[in-house]
C-alpha cells in the first residue's frame, strides 16, 4: 500500500507543478488553489510512505516519476516540444523509478 500512495503522490507532484505553471506567478486562481491543494496532498502521501519505505527511495521515486510525467504532460499538451532524445531520457528515470521499487523488496 505504501507504493500505491507514492505513485499517487508522484502523479499529485506533476499536478502541482504543471499548475503552478499555469497560475501565471501564482495571479491566477484557479490553478493556485489546485497547486495548493495538490502540493499539500502530495507532501502528505510522501510523508505516509515514507513510514515504510526508506527516505533516499522514497524521494527519488517521487521527484524522478513526478518529474517524468510533469514533461509528459507538457508534451501532450504542446508546452513542451517532443523529441526522441528526452523520450529516451524519461525512459530512463522510469526504469530506474521501476528498479528502486524492486531492489527495495529484494535489500
Amino acid at each position: 500500500m505504501p507504493w500505491v500512495v507514492l505513485f499517487g503522490s508522484a502523479v499529485l507532484e506533476a499536478v502541482w507543478a504543471s499548475a503552478l505553471a499555469a497560475s501565471d506567478a501564482l495571479s491566477r486562481p484557479l490553478p493556485t488553489v489546485v497547486f495548493l491543494l495538490a502540493g499539500t496532498l502530495s507532501m502528505l502521501g510522501l510523508a505516509h510512505a515514507v513510514r515504510s519505505i526508506p527516505i533516499g527511495t522514497a524521494y527519488a521515486v517521487w521527484t524522478g516519476l513526478g518529474a517524468a510525467l510533469t514533461v509528459a504532460w507538457a508534451v501532450a499538451t504542446g508546452a513542451e516540444a517532443f523529441s526522441v532524445t528526452k523520450l529516451v531520457l524519461l525512459s530512463g528515470i522510469v526504469a530506474s523509478v521501476v528498479g528502486l521499487k524492486a531492489v527495495g523488496r529484494g535489500g
